[in-house]
């Protein structure tokens, strides 16, 4: 079915008359894809550069397969969009974004007897501990055994649940400190 509203579509698209567009429509019964396409091995409309291609030579012994409603075809390219390489790197790159904003509004703290003596963002703390872990956990462990205490402040740090471990790991070092000293 030809609708007014499609032969404008095509009018845009192509830059053709609106009789033009009506008999390309008509010939396709109303597809509005079909037309585009018809248009495009008639070189009236550019075909997009990487989208795809087609050819005008006849497949041999094609399988018939009935054609598609426009709801199924939408379904199809709608499906291919959500399932692209594109979307899926866009999506890693704002999860990685977000985690990145996380570790900078949120802090390390490293303190003595209750002063501060040095805090930094846990971004900084995942950085050192993920390409110089052979450094940065020897020099955390031995600052345990020298009275240094670590904990974790910020917005996303409401349960005290790392910062008791945190506690923990400080009373083991005092704890083997004392036996050490005992012995």
């Amino acid at each position: 079915m030809t609708t007014l509203e499609n032969v404008e579509k095509i009018c845009a698209m192509a830059n053709i008359s609106y009789e033009e567009a009506k008999a390309v429509l008509d010939a396709v019964d109303g597809d509005l894809l079909e037309a585009v396409i018809s248009l495009e091995k008639q070189g009236k409309i550019q075909a997009p550069n990487g989208a795809g291609y087609f050819s005008s030579e006849k497949a041999a012994e094609s399988k018939e397969v009935p054609p598609k409603t426009n709801s199924q075809e939408n379904h199809y390219y709608n499906n291919k969009a959500e399932n692209s390489f594109g979307s899926f790197v866009k999506k890693v790159w704002k999860f990685c974004l977000k985690i990145i904003h996380k570790g900078n509004i949120n802090s390390f703290e490293v303190f003595k007897d209750m002063e501060v003596k040095a805090s930094f963002p846990v971004t900084v703390l995942a950085l050192l501990t993920i390409f110089a872990f052979w450094v940065t956990i020897p020099l955390m462990i031995i600052g345990l055994f020298f009275d240094l205490r670590y904990r974790f402040v910020g917005p996303d740090f409401k349960s005290d649940t790392i910062n008791d471990a945190m506690n923990s790991a400080a009373e083991a070092a005092d704890n083997l400190k004392k036996s050490i000293n005992n012995m």
